[in-house]
């Protein structure tokens, strides 16, 4: 396949986002939460020294206290490992991958310098419904948060920038390099609705769940079975992270893929 040139996507329709909330998904999601066994914090771990740790965050965690409080949080797990831990940017409960944690108030500071300056590279993967419009492209398009908790394309909203890069096909879905320029709420998920291939799962901003039974023939059920979405959650990793120590060397960790993340993966390029 050839590379075409990167293009600033800026004025699609947004009539076509479906912003929906299904009830069931949640409830099935929340159960899963509370039956969750909280994972221990050091095996997280991917770097630490004595100002940063980064850590492979699993999916169904939190970054933070939620209101309910179903369930314990990054920070709650991290402060039973370092006392004055504090979260350097916050990823969605579903989304996994690196996130770093400064020890002290000063590497705190110095990290909330770089996400506040743009000098801090991320680098997301996702599995979409449908591949994009082109193997690498921008989307330019402002971003506001409402009350209800969501995030919508306006035209009021803050500028917001991500970039993209397709790097593989299969046959109804796309794994797509993600790096935002901007860090607004929900903004990965956001821009790739725009583009009309939201993330697989994503059912907040239009996404479908994967089924083995669209792709595999010969798919069966034994009778009396209900046939599961291939992933709970939607589709979106942390890949890498890259920023400067306190002493000003570069920090760059990669996040291998959780479980269902990769076999989600290896299955697709079964069915290219």
């Amino acid at each position: 396949m050839t590379i075409s040139p990167s293009i600033a996507i800026r004025h699609l329709p947004t009539h076509h986002l479906t912003t929906h909330y299904l009830t069931t998904h949640h409830l099935t999601t929340r159960t899963f939460v509370l039956r969750m066994k909280p994972p221990k914090f050091k095996d997280l771990i991917l770097f630490e020294n004595d100002d940063y740790i980064v850590v492979n965050k699993p999916p169904f965690l939190s970054t933070l206290d939620e209101r309910i409080g179903v369930a314990p949080s990054l920070l709650r797990l991290a402060r039973e490992y370092a006392d004055d831990a504090q979260v350097g940017h916050r990823l969605d409960r579903d989304t996994s991958g690196a996130l770093v944690l400064a020890k002290h108030p000063e590497a705190y500071r110095h990290i909330s310098m770089q996400f506040e300056n743009r000098e801090v590279s991320k680098i997301y993967h996702a599995v979409t419904c449908g591949a994009p419009p082109l193997e690498k492209f921008v989307v330019e398009r402002n971003i506001e948060t409402t009350k209800s908790g969501k995030a919508r394309l306006a035209f009021k909203g803050k500028p917001a920038e991500t970039r993209f890069t397709t790097l593989d096909t299969y046959a109804r879905y796309a794994l797509v390099q993600c790096e935002p320029v901007t860090g607004r709420m929900h903004q990965i998920r956001l821009h790739l609705a725009y583009v009309q291939t939201p993330i697989v799962g994503d059912h907040l901003y239009g996404g479908e769940d994967f089924y083995l039974s669209t792709l595999k023939k010969r798919f069966n059920l034994k009778e009396g079975e209900t046939e599961q979405p291939f992933i709970k959650r939607f589709a979106l990793h942390a890949k890498e992270l890259g920023f400067k120590g306190l002493d000003g060397s570069p920090i760059q960790i990669e996040a291998p893929y959780p479980k269902d993340f990769r076999v989600l993966v290896e299955t697709l390029e079964q069915y290219r």
